[in-house]
């Protein structure tokens, strides 16, 4: 498979380039977007400059299983993953296109992150060591690293740009932003998103602690979009190794969030060289997501 890490096509308008996805606007197709899933990666919302072979193969065939399984509880922006059926002008870049690439729909995508945790994890847990009340959530003292929430936990955040940091909010800042019942529209979704899918994974031998997914509108009903449940995104932790009280291994992008947090770096661009195994060993992290949850 061919390593993508910065996606050129003259005959498309680039429309956004994010930390790991370019989106193409396609001249007589106003309605619709391509959307290309690089080889790249970020931690610390920083991109790194070394990429992950196959990443974006498995971050579009992950969500492309998912819009499928999901698709009874919220509409979703796929058209199509098939080159031959995306229009005539975007056949010549069928390399670059091929496995990581999705024709969809365009929406209005939120303002908002729609985030949902069933674990106490990463982030999150470090805030409650500092205060119990997190996210608006006043959470019960003497919580343990890596503990199940008795419910699933909506905390919403806005987006940020590249180099700049997501930030929580709670959900009365969230109702203030969107309103009221938006606001409830998309924590039902998001929850309901997140239950469905844990209870899947779980049939895997696999637990999602935590996941974000991102929503758009058109006209004005709320669409599912942009990749779901993938090693980007989420948390996923092999059941059989859990163990209360500690970090836990993963299928995802943590083993690179903690390799660098070994290293005297500031977690600002640029990003640090990444070696050989790093790479390595990342990539068969995100490829063992995608072989226990669709085989």
């Amino acid at each position: 498979m061919v390593t993508v890490t910065t996606t050129r096509f003259p005959e498309l308008e680039l429309v956004h380039r994010g930390k790991v996805r370019d989106m193409y606007s396609i001249p007589g197709h106003g309605d619709k977007l391509l959307m290309v899933a690089t080889d790249r990666i970020s931690a610390y919302d920083v991109v790194m400059e070394d990429a992950i072979p196959g990443k974006g193969a498995v971050l579009t065939e992950l969500s492309l299983f998912w819009f499928k399984l999901l698709g009874d509880i919220v509409d979703n922006h796929l058209i199509s993953a098939v080159v031959d059926e995306y229009p005539e002008i975007c056949h010549q870049y069928r390399e670059q296109l091929q496995d990581r690439s999705m024709l969809v729909r365009r929406t209005r995508p939120l303002t908002i992150e729609c985030i949902v945790r069933g674990y106490i994890s990463g982030s999150f847990w470090k805030a409650y060591q500092k205060n119990t009340t997190v996210c608006g959530f006043e959470l019960p003292t003497g919580m343990k690293e890596s503990e199940k929430f008795s419910q699933p936990l909506f905390t919403p955040s806005t987006k940020a740009e590249i180099g700049d940091h997501d930030e929580n909010i709670s959900l009365d800042q969230m109702a203030e932003i969107v309103g009221e019942e938006r606001a409830r529209q998309i924590a039902d979704i998001s929850i309901a998103l997140y239950e469905r899918a844990s209870e899947f994974a779980g049939t895997k031998g696999i637990i999602i602690a935590d996941t974000k997914f991102e929503l758009g509108e058109i006209d004005g009903k709320l669409i599912l979009i942009d990749e779901v449940l993938t090693p980007d995104s989420s948390r996923f932790w092999p059941e059989d190794k859990y163990e209360l009280g500690k970090p836990q291994p993963s299928f995802d992008k943590q083993f690179l969030r903690d390799y660098l947090s070994s290293l005297d770096w500031n977690k600002k661009a640029p990003a640090p060289p990444l070696p050989r195994e790093i790479i390595e060993k990342t990539r068969v992290r995100y490829e063992e997501a995608v072989r226990k949850i669709v085989s």
